[in-house]
């Protein structure tokens, strides 16, 4: 038997972790206008600071060289839009007479949670490591995996496994 590992190649753009949170915060302040929306007129809806929040995002993504104190208070920020977005969903979610949001919306709903959750923990931890680190909403099952090839260091994709079985091997001690 046979196994070899490798990564099936995706077509991503390089993302960083403030990228990610942007485009998650995006997401998530775009789910807040499909639930709000069969409350306008009744209820104000809860603000999201989404302009405040896109103006701090680029200006850190606008620049060229950015410190590590910078980057992480950028990061900070984001974290702390994100977590007001979703508990503003999560109180939409709660009401009975909110929208409702499509499939594809509840999907990136849930990889956002996850992918808050893993950005929190290295925030705190003050790591840059996790296991099964998201980089990617639309595609969550896509891993960056360090291929040590001259072209590319890093690869993203799916990794699979592949098996051989019962297949003839010459023998190397002949």
């Amino acid at each position: 038997m046979l196994l070899d590992a490798t990564c099936v190649p995706s077509d991503i753009r390089y993302s960083t972790d403030l990228s990610l949170l942007n485009e998650a915060r995006e997401k998530l302040e775009a789910i807040i206008d499909t639930l709000h929306q069969p409350l306008r007129g009744e209820i104000r809806k809860p603000g999201t600071y989404r302009r405040k929040a896109h103006r701090n995002y680029l200006a850190i993504a606008k620049c060229r060289k950015n410190s590590n104190k910078k980057l992480r208070k950028a990061v900070g920020q984001q974290l702390r839009f994100v977590a007001r977005d979703l508990r503003i969903i999560d109180t939409y979610l709660i009401r009975s007479d909110s929208g409702k949001i499509s499939a594809k919306q509840y999907k990136e709903l849930e990889v956002i949670r996850e992918l808050y959750q893993q950005q929190k923990t290295m925030f705190d931890r003050k790591e840059h490591r996790i296991e099964d680190r998201i980089v990617s909403i639309s595609q969550p099952y896509v891993r960056l995996i360090v291929r040590g090839k001259a072209k590319a260091e890093m690869e993203f994709g799916a990794k699979v496994s592949i098996s051989l079985v019962n297949m003839d091997i010459p023998s190397l001690s002949s």
